[in-house]
């Protein structure tokens, strides 16, 4: 591979973006990918993929080059000349590249693989929650499996189009798909491709989703003409799919206190032909009180430390703080108890994170379960997906039923 300025230039503008002012990873890459509209996709796939994976190896390449946040510009590029000699790219003679102890950098990198919190990139703190909370064992293969480049999981809208049909529709575009067993809506790309740019998403055919996510709205067991409440639909990945499992009959509310979001979700919405759902913002409690007992279905996808998604949000392993995610806990038990009150008599709630901690999962229906508000409902069951085990993101999801 032949380096390039102009590209190189825009990766180490993003990672000053991203490590020294707090910039989200997925908003530096789109900004950098606006800097040259003659780029071509290998252009903009060597800018992208190498801003994340510089992002995700932070720690161990910043050990290898001895550079401490915040980084000075020369610090930054001692990071990027990491990551080229651990990939065999031949370092072209530019005055921002010093002499290269390309012996060293190897050498350092063999002995700090040899220990987790470096190996896999984390910081101190949540390599320790991992051990505490799941085991050496278990914790040990799902970090390493949390850092693996996420695949584009496409949800075929089934309200529009089979599986089979969307599968040769994009195939006629030149995307190759899968079937992903267990996963009936579910396609996977075979090679990473924009498939924001294709007929087929433009129809409404598609939205992209992970596989574990896929599986939060079937845990609902919807039927068409229910009355479904989605209590944190943000853009509404899921609200949408239950629109599709409802076939668009009956009345779905989406629910946020971002308005932003809800905007954004109705869009999605008239691009899948979906009419079944009504958006209201969360701007009181006479909001939540006025649907008390009305739903035969709640969802309460519940804000959380995103440990499960890590995959696709590298940079949030350096974001995370362990006081968010005490606060984040006692936001998911208020929305437990304040939430599961919409719920009628033989109706369902599930409640679903995108998290891997049993502390922001099991634990948390426990502990609802055991009080006050809690006393109404019935635990079925729950499903705990680990990126390990699945190849997908970590996700959790339980069924409870009000009595």
């Amino acid at each position: 591979m032949r380096l390039h300025r102009n590209l190189t230039y825009a990766v180490i503008d993003s990672l000053r973006d991203v490590f020294n002012d707090g910039v989200y990873a997925d908003k530096a890459v789109e900004k950098a990918l606006k800097r040259d509209k003659r780029w071509g996709a290998r252009d903009r796939k060597f800018v992208a993929e190498t801003i994340y994976d510089i992002v995700r190896w932070q720690r161990l390449y910043a050990e290898i080059a001895n550079v401490k946040v915040p980084y000075a510009r020369p610090d930054l590029w001692r990071l990027f000349v990491v990551w080229c000699v651990l990939r065999g790219i031949k370092l072209p003679d530019w005055n921002q590249i010093e002499d290269t102890p390309t012996r060293r950098i190897k050498g350092r990198f063999d002995e700090l693989s040899k220990i987790r919190k470096f190996r896999e990139s984390i910081p101190d703190w949540i390599d320790e929650l991992g051990v505490e909370e799941l085991g050496e064992v278990i914790w040990t293969k799902e970090i390493a499996a949390l850092n693996k480049k996420a695949e584009v999981i496409l949800r075929t809208n089934t309200l529009n189009v089979t599986k089979e049909h969307l599968q040769k529709d994009l195939k006629a575009e030149g995307i190759d798909t899968e079937f992903i067993a267990g996963h009936d809506d579910a396609l996977r790309l075979v090679e990473r491709a924009n498939v924001f740019k294709t007929e087929a998403f433009h129809k409404g055919y598609f939205e992209v989703q992970d596989a574990s996510s896929q599986l939060v709205a079937s845990y609902l067991d919807v039927e068409p003409g229910m009355k479904v409440i989605d209590t944190c639909a943000g853009a509404g990945g899921k609200t949408l799919h239950i629109a599709s499992l409802m076939e668009n009959k009956g009345q779905i509310i989406a629910m946020d206190i971002y308005e932003s979001k809800l905007k954004k979700l109705k869009v999605r919405a008239r691009r899948n032909k979906v009419h079944n759902i009504d958006c209201k913002v969360i701007d009181s409690t006479k909001v939540i009180k006025k649907l008390h007992g009305k739903a035969d279905r709640v969802l309460i996808d519940a804000p959380c430390s995103g440990l499960g998604v890590i995959r696709r949000n590298p940079d949030s392993k350096w974001k995370l703080q362990p006081e968010f995610l005490e606060n984040i806990k006692g936001v998911q038990q208020e929305v437990l108890q304040k939430y599961s009150k919409m719920v009628k008599p033989g109706g369902k709630l599930v409640y679903a994170t995108c998290s891997v901690l049993p502390s922001e999962n099991q634990q948390q229906v426990e502990f609802f379960l055991a009080s006050d508000e809690g006393k109404d409902f019935t635990f079925v069951k729950d499903h705990k997906v680990l990126s390990h085990q699945s190849g997908y993101d970590g996700f959790y999801m339980a069924q409870l039923v009000r009595k």
